[in-house]
């Protein structure tokens, strides 16, 4: 439970609730960045030949706006991590409890891949061949070498996804600090945070920093982009880690703060 909740004499929300808002959370972050990403961004030009589609930029955005309305709708009741990553970053640094873990990573999981099969079922009822291509094209899941937007190879893809993670993370802890954190406006350091990862990693291996979101494009992507999931499984993890590992060692003197009394975080 949120400090705010509990001050306010609020019910502290069971563990299936948590579970449930950590799902819808999760789920909306992939429904809505990566519809962006498959139904918005190249959406051809206009008969002035002006582009018509959303680009980089736009499922940047698309990717911060998500984790904002998540985290406000939310966050008070999970914590607002969304993101397995992120989950594990914060139990390194002392700020959840490591016995919710599993739970949590499943429900994200889940969450991440109910968003991906409802774009599917719209993909259904597209036009012509679109859900067609959009899956021979990896559906927009992450990917090196071949699958990799610029063309950058696994080392590029690594190193990426543990040091852009790692800096998400670390942006988390702070700006969610029980004493030095900015609660009201943590939301938005996130969401901006988020969407400045996505426009400088896109060309690079389409962007993860959270394996739940890559999970969920994966199964829908074909046999390669399944082939190279483990990267982004792992090294966001890694990422994550370090961050909550390297943050409690230098920002946290003190004992942890309680996991009942984390901040709302992604």
């Amino acid at each position: 439970m949120s400090d705010d909740t509990a001050a306010a004499g609020g019910t502290a929300p069971t563990t299936a609730t948590k579970l449930v808002a950590e799902a819808l959370g999760t789920f909306l972050l992939v429904f809505g960045a990566i519809s962006a990403a498959l139904f918005a961004a190249d959406f051809g030009v206009s008969e002035n030949g002006t582009s018509l589609g959303i680009g980089f930029v736009g499922v940047s955005l698309a990717f911060g706006l998500t984790i904002i309305a998540g985290i406000y709708a939310f966050g008070p009741i999970s914590g607002g991590h969304f993101n397995p990553a992120v989950t594990l970053g914060l139990a390194a640094a002392g700020r959840f409890a490591w016995r919710d873990v599993p739970a949590y990573l499943i429900a994200q999981i889940v969450g991440g891949l109910v968003g991906t099969t409802l774009i599917v079922l719209i993909g259904l009822f597209g036009p012509g061949d679109w859900l067609a291509q959009a899956q021979d094209s990896g559906f927009a899941s992450n990917g090196f070498g071949a699958l990799s937007p610029g063309g950058y190879g696994l080392g590029a893809a690594i190193i990426t996804e543990v040091l852009f993670t790692a800096i998400f993370v670390i942006v988390i802890l702070g700006v969610t600090h029980p004493q030095r954190g900015t609660a009201g406006f943590a939301g938005l350091a996130i969401g901006l945070t988020l969407t400045l990862i996505h426009l400088a990693t896109i060309p690079i291996d389409n962007t993860s920093v959270n394996p739940a979101r890559s999970i969920a494009t994966a199964v829908y992507g074909g046999a390669e982009p399944f082939l190279q999931l483990w990267v982004f499984v792992v090294f966001p993890i890694v990422g994550g880690l370090l961050a909550g590992f390297l943050h409690r060692a230098l920002f946290e003197k003190k004992p942890a703060p309680p996991a009942q009394k984390e901040a709302r975080t992604r």
